[in-house]
């Protein structure tokens, strides 16, 4: 199992499970797919996109059971993140808990 993560604010995720789907987020409509890190760099996202936020929420999903709509492609320094070019079925989703960066 290979988990990579998503942070969406709370709003989001409770619309995403309301809705049994996340559609993303404006960022991802802006760019056409949802972005997603890994493990590795998930805390630098955090740091960059969401410093001194609350009531976000982070979740992961094993990267190996999204298909081919997952892509591996270059961003922040060359490095390969997971972009998922489709909806999320949130059943898919292993865990989702509360992140707060304000101390960020």
């Amino acid at each position: 199992m290979r988990l990579i993560y998503k942070i969406l604010s709370r709003t989001e995720w409770e619309r995403a499970l309301a809705d049994g789907w996340f559609l993303g987020s404006e960022a991802d409509a802006a760019d056409g797919y949802v972005h997603f890190s890994t493990a590795a760099q998930v805390v630098e996202t955090a740091r960059r996109y969401f410093a001194g936020q609350r009531d976000l929420v982070v979740f992961s999903v094993d990267a190996d059971g999204l298909g081919t709509s997952l892509k591996w492609e270059p961003s922040r320094g060359g490095a390969l993140f997971p972009h998922l070019y489709s909806p999320l079925d949130c059943s898919k989703v292993i865990e989702a808990r509360r992140l707060d960066t304000t101390g960020v």
